[in-house]
Order: structure tokens, then sequence, then C-alpha cells
């Protein structure tokens, strides 16, 4: 097992949303592409991203292999976060271009939470762990200060888990799963969803002041810091409550 890539304690500090460029397609100039974007893959490592990640890679030590329940912590919290993003959503009239998108990942995980318990945990199923209760009360907290700031949470969450929690998914449902693919990842029409949000994202953003746009990017951070916990659940840095 020690031979696995699994999983270094800082690997999934986060899930980047940020795929790489077609070579062919013109520049993308929109407040994401650039702005966002930009401020994301900062926080990324030069292995994560070798041409645009500015932080050093830290030293591999023993990596960790995740158990069943770990995993299932992890979907756990990770449900709570969803749930807290799809209240906010359904708040805020500013908002409702952002309801029942087809992202929203709370219906999926209320199935697959109850799969992995009757399956593995002899239908044991923990209670939120601190890393996804306080990331949404956080989120709940900075919606009513800021939509644009909320907004950097909502795209890096959303569309992260597109992207690198998708590998995460698979290297899981390798490793822990006999192969089985989680409703968590699975869309009807992922590219479709994708490109329709983010046109609205960016359509929302258009409007934005300075200081708006501003607030939507210095929150980079802590949508980082956010997701970066609860995948601790997966790299052993948080194996229990």
């Amino acid at each position: 097992m020690n031979s696995s890539p699994f999983l270094h304690k800082q690997t999934f500090l986060h899930m980047s949303p940020h795929g790489s460029m077609s070579t062919e397609a013109p520049p993308d100039t929109g407040f994401i592409a650039t702005e966002l974007r930009g401020a994301a893959m900062r926080l990324h490592t030069r292995q994560q991203a070798p041409k645009e990640g500015e932080r050093e890679a830290p030293v591999q030590k023993e990596p960790y292999v995740p158990t069943h329940m770990d995993y299932l912590r992890f979907l756990v919290d990770s449900r709570h976060v969803y749930e807290a993003m799809e209240e906010i959503v359904n708040e805020y009239s500013d908002l409702e271009t952002f309801r029942s998108t087809g992202l929203e990942r709370t219906k999926g995980l209320d199935i697959d939470i109850a799969w992995i318990a009757s399956e593995y945990t002899d239908g044991e199923i923990p209670e939120v762990g601190e890393a996804g209760s306080k990331y949404a009360e956080n989120l709940k907290d900075i919606a009513k200060r800021s939509i644009p700031a909320f907004m950097c949470h909502y795209y890096n969450h959303y569309f992260a888990h597109t992207a690198g929690g998708r590998m995460i998914g698979k290297q899981m449902s390798s490793l822990l799963l006999n192969k089985k693919t989680l409703e968590f990842y699975k869309w009807e029409d992922l590219n479709k969803l994708k490109e329709t949000v983010k046109g609205d994202i960016e359509t929302m953003a258009s409007g934005w002041s300075r200081e708006e746009k501003d607030a939507c990017v210095e929150e980079t951070m802590a949508a980082f810091s956010g997701g970066g916990a609860i995948n601790g659940y997966l790299s052993g840095r948080m194996s229990h409550h």
C-alpha cells in the first residue's frame, strides 16, 4: 500500500478549478480568467502548476492511506458546506441566477454517504466535523458582508471539485470502493454546466465596482484554506474530530 500515490499531508491542500488552456483559443480577458485565476494559481506549488505556481512543494513524507471512515468524514463535511452554499444562493436575490444550476452536490452526497455507511462502516455516519462546520459558518458570514467575496468561494469550491476533486474521487474509488464512481462525481453535461455558470459569474462581475472585484479576489486564500481543511481527512491531518 505504501507505493500508492496517497496522500502526502499537503498534496491536496486544495483542488484547483483551473485546467490548462487551449493554445489555439484566443486569450480570455474576463474577470475569472485574469484576476480570479491569477490569484489562485499563485497559491499553487510549482509541482501542481509548473508554469504559474509560486509556492515550493513540501518535502515528501511517507504517504497516508485513508480509511473508509476518513473518506466518509470528508464526504459528510463536504455535504455540509455544499448545503450552506445552496442555502446562501437561495437566500439572496442577487444570487438567483445560481439556483439549480446542476452543479449542486447535496443530493448525490446523501446517496453516497448512506451507501458507504451501509457497505463499509456498519451503518455509522459521523457527525459534521470542525472543518465543515467552521467553513459553512464562515461562508454565511461572508455572504452577509459581501456577495462578491462569497462568489470567490462559490467559484473556487464548485469548480475545484470538477477538476482536482474528480482526481481525488478516482483515487479514493480505486483505493477504497472497488472503483465505484460515486454520485458526488457525476454531472449531466459538465462542460456545458461549467460554461454556463462561468458566463453567469462573468456577467455578475461586469457590474461590480473595483472595490467589489478586489473583495472577491482577496478571498482566494480563505477559499483554499476552507477547502483544504476538509481535504485534511484524506491526508491524515484530521482523521478524528
